[in-house]
């Protein structure tokens, strides 16, 4: 039961490291200037989802459902 309790401890701190290097590689949410001259409309604005972006945004929500439920594991101490 340690070594399972210890695996699961090295994905969460490597799941914490992942999280931080994505939320760090997306751009920001304020739009700038472009946004008061509407440049904001353009092809990769309408389909944000499918960028480079979107992919960053869906990865992160994926990686926070995950840390949720192994901290929450963790602290439970099912492990």
């Amino acid at each position: 039961m340690a070594a399972l309790k210890t695996i699961v401890t090295v994905v969460f701190i490597l799941i914490c490291l992942a999280m931080t290097v994505i939320i760090l590689m997306q751009e920001g949410k304020s739009a700038g200037l472009g946004a008061i001259s509407g440049a904001a409309d353009t092809y990769w604005g309408k389909n944000k989802g499918r960028s480079m972006e979107g992919m960053l945004v869906k990865v992160t929500r994926a990686l926070v459902v995950l840390f949720m439920v192994i901290a929450a594991a963790l602290n439970i101490g099912s492990f």
